[in-house]
This record gives C-alpha cells, structure tokens and sequence, in this order.
C-alpha cells in the first residue's frame, strides 16, 4: 500500500498493490496533482528520475540517499524528522486486522476496505 498525507496526517492519496511491489514503481502515480513544498519519504523512493520529477513541480525532494549510493545527495535532516507523520497514520490504520494481514483476495475489495481504514483511522486516535 502506497499512501500521501498532508502535514496533518489526513490522507490525500491511496494507492494499492501487491505487496512485493517495490516503492518507486508508483512514486510518481502518488504525488501527481500534489501541490506541496517538499515531498517527504524514505530511502526505498531513492530515485534520480523521482527526485527530478519532484524538482520539475518546484517541490523539495526530501528523501535520504541510499547507503549503496555512488554519490550521496544532501537532504533536509530537520524536514525528514515529520516523515513520521506518515508513520503514524499507517499504525493507525492497521489496528484494522483486515488492512494489516491483506486477507482480501481481490484487489478491489482490499482497496475498498483500506480506504474505510483512512477514513476512520484517525477518528479512532481521538
């Protein structure tokens, strides 16, 4: 499950996939249409293309480089610390059994269901 939150933790973006899909294959399917002044995530979204596409929207690319990188880009060490924000919202999430082991056979029902989960989520942290 691949998923964009604001700076309040609301849900913008839901995007689900198989889980063995790796991080960057829906990157830029994520943040598409996002207006907002950095994008914050971690290293498994570590990308030259990523990164330029961020820069292409006059957004700040937030994201830590990889420790198998050649050359190692500099990033906001202070704006990453809010990446738990996401963080957060996915532990509030998976107190729904259902999201957190994937028991949905089909895509479109788990996609249903998560999308309940984003919804009531974070009224069950208050």
């Amino acid at each position: 499950m691949h998923l964009a939150v604001d700076d309040a933790g609301r849900p913008l973006r839901l995007i689900a996939t198989e889980g063995q899909v790796s991080d960057i294959s829906f990157a830029n399917e994520l943040v598409e249409h996002l207006r907002t002044g950095a994008v914050i995530a971690d290293k498994g979204y570590d990308s030259n293309a990523f990164v330029e596409s961020i820069r292409a929207t006059r957004a700040k690319a937030v994201i830590p480089p990889r420790s198998n990188r050649k050359t190692k880009r500099r990033y906001s060490r202070v704006l990453y610390r809010t990446r738990n924000i996401v963080e957060r919202f996915f532990s509030s999430i998976k107190h729904f059994r259902r999201v957190a082991t994937r028991y949905d056979k089909l895509a479109g029902n788990y996609l249903a269901f998560a999308s309940l989960a984003c919804a009531f989520g974070p009224l069950v942290r208050m």
